[in-house]
């Protein structure tokens, strides 16, 4: 699968969780929040580390716009590594632990949109499909390689399977989804 599906497929797994994580907070579910924290910040941890560690080094000499949009990624990843330490250091009782969640969720989804609209038109107009295939097989090692669930975990699950979880996980754009965008976007539980 091409690198700028696979990241897509992280950018709708996390807003499945920042959904969820909002209807937790609002019913006032402490524990349940809490755990849906957790799950993002693993997750915003995995998606900067691969951007950070093979795609944005790969892909910032396609264009000077593209550059640019590359040091402002790494500015938005700070902020948002800082947003989770600071989160994680609070009480999930202190009322700045979700604001600070909301922040941070106001930030990655900013940046995620940012990415597939003005970063990924350029790269698939300068990049090869087998460029992009590249790049997506050398994410997905760097995924395996933190421990983090891969596409061929996911790929075998029938598309009524992956349709299921994406439902109970909030993903946006599900109906949308071919089978292997199914399974590149879900968690595997």
């Amino acid at each position: 699968m091409d690198a700028l599906t696979l990241l897509t497929a992280d950018h709708n797994r996390v807003r499945g969780l920042f959904t969820r994580f909002q209807a937790a907070h609002e019913a006032e579910d402490t524990t349940a929040a809490t755990e849906l924290a957790a799950k993002i910040f693993n997750e915003l941890e995995i998606h900067t580390s691969i951007e950070e560690a093979v795609f944005y080094p790969a892909v910032t000499d396609v264009s000077d716009s593209v550059h640019d949009l590359v040091v402002e990624a790494f500015e938005e990843h700070r902020v948002a590594k800082e947003l989770m330490v600071e989160a994680r250091a609070l009480d999930p009782d202190d009322e700045h632990w979700a604001a600070k969640i909301k922040v941070l969720i106001e930030n990655v989804e900013h940046h995620a949109e940012e990415e597939e609209t003005e970063m990924w038109p350029p790269l698939r107009k300068h990049l090869s499909s087998e460029q992009l295939e590249s790049l997506g097989d050398r994410l997905e090692a760097k995924k395996a390689e933190l421990g983090a669930p891969t596409l061929a975990e996911k790929i075998d699950l029938t598309k009524a399977e992956l349709t299921e979880l994406a439902k109970e996980q909030e993903i946006p754009g599900r109906s949308k989804m071919d089978h292997d965008e199914l399974a590149a976007t879900v968690a595997p539980d």
